[in-house]
């Protein structure tokens, strides 16, 4: 058994809060930190019928991937539906965590999972996202405080580089400085030139940790007056997060590949609509898991046969299609391309809490229940 504390930390490890689309509400609801987990429920919505299910199976948190108060309420009130839910979760001591586009950019978040369950190879980011901006800082430091230095600057935050920390390079050279009156000199004596074997240090660091890693440097040199530059990166996009996903499926139609659309996702009343010749033939595919017309003209920039996503509007579909290369386009329930990560994210806790019980929650909460007049 976990406390929500434990969990929550874990959940923002896997998908770290701040990734998220500034606008976005992601993170803890409501839930004690030391409460104790012993079985969690994930679902892609927090509705009534979800809390009923947490509440019948026992669970001492929730895991959705909508936030439940993404728009500001002021108040709690259990006569309004975002209260009730609240109060009834409050009450039933079951804590709630959302996470949201922080859990859609990634290589293991909602579009990478819809993309692997629709068979596309060979992915990436429709939208790349630029990798976090680095830095590299560069001092000078005799050899025989090289490592204290090194050690400064990597608790604060430089030379973490993937899987490996205290990353540096050092190149052998000689300092050369003259103390002036009023200096306290480490080496050397005021008003001589001195000359000094020193090691060229570099590090790798987050632009965020700038500051802190200077202050470090400064208050870890031996030197007096140490010299040291930060030069900034260039900014590249991230080859494995971004919004969206474009890959290449067997050959096949709009058609064919629409029916495997069907029996791939979770059957809602709405299916899969189509725009777009059936028999047009497909080969590369992008995706976006949730609304995404506003990747419309990613998708046709980057030759897409075919667009699937959801909640397509009117005015951005039927202007979409009107382009001559504009790919054909699959609309899908928003509910059924997200609950496709759910699994997976139940995978990923179990691994990190042997003892945690998941459920993934099979809870059809696409507000469209019944179609007619076709």
């Amino acid at each position: 058994m976990i406390d929500f504390s434990e969990l929550s930390a874990t959940l923002d490890r896997l998908y770290p809060p701040g990734t998220a689309e500034p606008w976005d509400r992601v993170g803890v609801v409501c839930g004690d930190p030391a409460h104790q987990v012993d079985r969690v429920l994930l679902s892609v919505d927090v509705t009534p019928e979800i809390v009923q299910q947490a509440t019948d199976l026992g669970v001492q948190a929730i895991v959705a991937h909508h936030p439940l108060l993404l728009r500001g309420v002021h108040g709690i009130d259990p006569r309004t539906p975002k209260g009730r839910m609240v109060t009834d979760l409050v009450q039933a001591q079951i804590g709630l965590q959302c996470i949201h586009t922080n859990g859609d950019i990634g290589p293991t978040g909602t579009v990478a999972a819809l993309a692997d369950r629709l068979g596309l190879v060979d992915t990436r980011p429709l939208r790349p996202r630029p990798r976090a901006a680095l830095d590299v800082i560069v001092t000078y430091v005799p050899a025989e405080h090289l490592g204290p230095v090194v050690d400064a600057l990597s608790a604060a935050g430089a030379g973490a580089i993937g899987d490996y920390d205290r990353c540096h390079f050092t190149s052998s050279g000689t300092g050369s400085f003259r103390p002036l009156s009023g200096s306290s000199p480490y080496l050397g004596e005021v008003g001589t030139v001195s000359e000094v074997a020193e090691q060229r240090l570099e590090m790798v660091l987050p632009r965020s940790r700038r500051s802190a890693v200077v202050r470090a440097l400064l208050a870890t040199h031996p030197y007096e007056e140490p010299a040291w530059s930060v030069h900034e990166m260039a900014t590249v996009d991230s080859p494995d997060t971004g919004l969206g996903r474009i890959g290449t499926v067997e050959p096949t139609t709009v058609g064919e590949f629409a029916r495997y659309v069907a029996g791939r996702l979770p059957r809602t009343a709405t299916g899969v609509r189509i725009a777009g010749d059936l028999d047009r033939p497909v080969r590369t595919v992008a995706v976006q898991a949730g609304a995404g017309d506003d990747l419309l003209d990613e998708a046709r920039a980057a030759g897409a046969d075919l667009y699937l996503t959801s909640d397509l509007r009117h005015h951005p579909a039927s202007e979409s299609v009107c382009w001559q290369d504009s790919p054909a386009l699959l609309d899908v329930s928003h509910w059924a391309a997200e609950w496709c990560w759910l699994p997976q994210l139940a995978d990923q806790l179990r691994a990190a809490h042997d003892d945690l019980e998941v459920v993934v929650s099979e809870l059809c909460t696409d507000p469209w229940t019944a179609v007619t007049g076709r």
